[in-house]
């Protein structure tokens, strides 16, 4: 049994019988135009103009994957910016804000669920997404079961075992437990068995080899394995699917030099996709290119799930 809720209006309405979690910018961080991310530093002394630019991608099972998928985009940033360009491989969302607050990261892609909290504890400035070529962008949580599974729906998972990813994302824990609460009053803890696997494709091998017998995942990772023949897609069967959400969101430290950020930025948007490894991977989940984004505004509907979880974003 699948089923599309979720929608903005009803994360509203549970956020305001929730515990509320105003969204703020860490106090080492300022907000003079009220864009609500972190402002470029007007005090020369505070910018950073690095010989080799750091960049990481999301967690994923692989990394090295990745590394190599997005090489060639790599090489084009090189040659825009004038500098060196690393791939760092990051095992965990903490991880890689981590690495941005302390300067080590300066260009990177954050998942959903832990793009607000970048934004907030790490300086973080998101200025683009991947999109079809259309223009529309996006995927679904999914929360999935194996296809011979006795779970039928997902009422079926009171009492047992389900897998998120981690507590930062958005499809992999805070939009499900949002949802299992108010449509289901089912809470982790309680009523089931929470496990974390770290990643969403170690939620779906783990539902595909039996070893999870629910997850909840973004369907766009899910995709993106099937195509890769990493699994097939009749071992799995979809119990619940979301309304669409927002995918990775690419930025760059706050504290680069302007003229740096706005190479950066070019970079992502003269990006030739056609024939690259990027087009080849990203394809698999209808992505050709990247568009612009406006934080405040795309990522209303996350902050909103945070509200309704209680999220604090604490930058300790």
């Amino acid at each position: 049994m699948t089923r599309t809720i979720l929608t903005a209006a009803t994360v509203s309405l549970l956020a305001l019988q929730s515990a509320h979690a105003e969204f703020a910018l860490d106090a080492r961080y300022a907000d003079a135009d009220g864009d609500m991310i972190a402002d470029i530093p007007t005090d020369a002394a505070q910018l950073s103009d690095p010989d080799t630019l750091v960049f990481a991608y999301t967690p994923v099972e692989d990394p090295a994957v990745y590394a190599e998928v997005w090489q060639e985009f790599l090489d084009h940033m090189a040659e825009v910016t004038g500098k060196q360009v690393q791939f760092f491989p990051v095992n965990s969302n903490a991880a890689q804000i981590e690495a941005m607050r302390a300067g080590r990261l300066h260009v990177a892609g954050f998942n959903t669920g832990s793009n607000p909290l970048a934004v907030a504890c790490a300086g973080f400035r998101p200025f683009a997404m991947m999109a079809a070529e259309d223009g529309s962008f996006g995927y679904e949580m999914e929360i999935i079961t194996h296809a011979d599974s006795e779970i039928q729906e997902v009422e079926d998972i009171r009492g047992g075992q389900m897998a998120f990813t981690a507590e930062t994302s958005n499809s992999g824990f805070k939009a499900p437990s949002a949802l299992l609460q108010a449509e289901y009053d089912m809470v982790a803890g309680t009523d089931f068995e929470p496990v974390f696997s770290g990643a969403h494709d170690n939620s779906i091998l783990g539902v595909a080899n039996r070893d999870y017998p629910a997850a909840a995942i973004a369907n766009s990772v899910k995709t993106r394995m099937i195509e890769r023949e990493v699994v097939t897609e009749d071992q799995f069967r979809t119990l619940y699917t979301s309304e669409t959400f927002p995918t990775t969101g690419y930025g760059v430290a706050h504290n680069l030099t302007p003229e740096l950020q706005e190479n950066i930025r070019r970079a992502f948007f003269d990006f030739e996709w056609s024939g690259t490894a990027l087009e080849e991977e990203f394809s698999n989940s209808g992505e050709s290119q990247f568009i612009e984004i406006n934080f405040a505004e795309t990522w209303s509907v996350v902050r909103q799930i945070d509200e309704t979880m209680g999220v604090e974003y604490s930058c300790s």
